[in-house]
């Protein structure tokens, strides 16, 4: 079963992690293959990780250290507000068991608007004698959403990197999928001290524009929502979208497990306005500088039908010091969710050379 592990973000901000390294306290695959909490049930109604004040019981605490003030995240190091952290003392009980060394950490961020357990149908092949974690990162999923913000790339780089420092998982192998790629290129090219290797999937490094941010809140306005039920969310976002070109029941799958039930309805976890501003962050300037930055091995997988062309994908690879290349046949944006199977053949010889001793 999928452990809950609590942190403590950039600005106090409190995040969720889950744990699914398998062992005495470990994880397993719930019905359908999708993390449970301890009694059993899946992690909650559709698929995400229970409300934030549901805290789950960590048998034992093993693999967890202590968390810190609720600035630590912001003021390690003396940086700015919402700085990547400098490195503190080494983490104590971060091993997985006393006098043995710690597992290889290996950090799975998710994209705008997902939450930690769309890494389920894949996260099986990545369990195999490493340390996996999935977090939620700020404004998604169990995780909290700061009415007043901040919701900058710096805020998510430097949750990110507290999550790494109090876990114990650093030097760490960061994955993430869109947004949650950038993060992990970003945290990788500022603090190369906590980063081992790095997959980049499906997240372009060029400037998205103004027109792009538009369309996305046009596209929040025409949601139906509150939906009357979790089938017409599934057949909303997999067929009515007036953005699925043809009808896709994945995508519904995936929107679902990120909505939670309201007296008038289901509604997202997520605040639609707090992903605008998420976004706003990224989609007007380019990320090339930042990518060549990035010193650690790198692979970049993109899905053949998804939102990283075939030409900027290597090109991105060009730019990469260490950098590497897997496509999905027939996949799209959601490539490790839809296409868990054929992602996982992808990314585990990579993931193979990088963590093994």
């Amino acid at each position: 079963m999928a452990r809950r592990l609590d942190v403590t973000g950039a600005d106090g901000v409190r995040l969720a992690a889950w744990d699914h390294t398998p062992g005495p306290g470990g994880t397993a695959p719930g019905p359908g293959g999708h993390p449970t909490v301890p009694d059993g049930r899946p992690s909650v109604p559709g698929g995400h990780p229970p409300a934030p004040g549901a805290r789950v019981p960590v048998p034992g605490g093993a693999g967890i250290v202590p968390q810190p003030g609720p600035d630590a995240g912001a003021r390690a190091g003396g940086g700015r507000p919402g700085s990547v952290p400098r490195p503190a003392q080494p983490s104590r009980g971060a091993s997985p068991e006393a006098g043995r060394a710690p597992a290889p950490g290996v950090l799975l961020l998710h994209g705008l608007m997902g939450h930690a357990g769309h890494w389920a149908p894949a996260v099986g092949r990545l369990t195999g004698g490493h340390r996996v974690v999935a977090l939620d990162q700020r404004g998604h999923g169990a995780s909290e959403k700061p009415a007043g913000g901040p919701f900058t790339r710096e805020a998510y780089v430097a949750d990110a990197a507290a999550v790494v420092e109090q876990l114990g998982l650093g030097p760490v192998t960061l994955v993430g999928h869109s947004m949650g790629a950038l993060t992990a290129w970003q945290l990788a090219a500022e603090r190369p001290d906590l980063v081992k290797a790095l997959v980049i999937c499906d997240m372009r490094a060029s400037a998205l524009g103004a027109a792009s941010q538009r369309a996305w809140q046009q596209w929040f306005r025409g949601w139906p929502a509150p939906f009357p039920s979790l089938e017409a969310v599934h057949r909303w976002f997999g067929a009515d979208d007036p953005w699925v070109e043809t009808p896709n029941p994945a995508r519904g799958a995936f929107f679902a497990e990120v909505m939670t039930r309201h007296p008038d309805g289901w509604r997202p976890v997520f605040d639609p306005e707090q992903m605008l501003t998420s976004r706003e962050t990224w989609v007007h300037d380019a990320h090339w500088d930042s990518l060549a930055q990035v010193r650690c091995p790198t692979l970049v997988v993109r899905g053949l039908d998804g939102e990283l062309g075939r030409a900027e994908a290597q090109e991105m690879v060009r730019v990469l010091p260490h950098g590497a290349y897997a496509e999905i046949p027939d996949a799209g944006h959601l490539l490790h969710y839809t296409h868990p199977e054929a992602w996982s053949e992808a990314v585990e010889p990579f993931l193979n050379g990088v963590l093994t001793p």
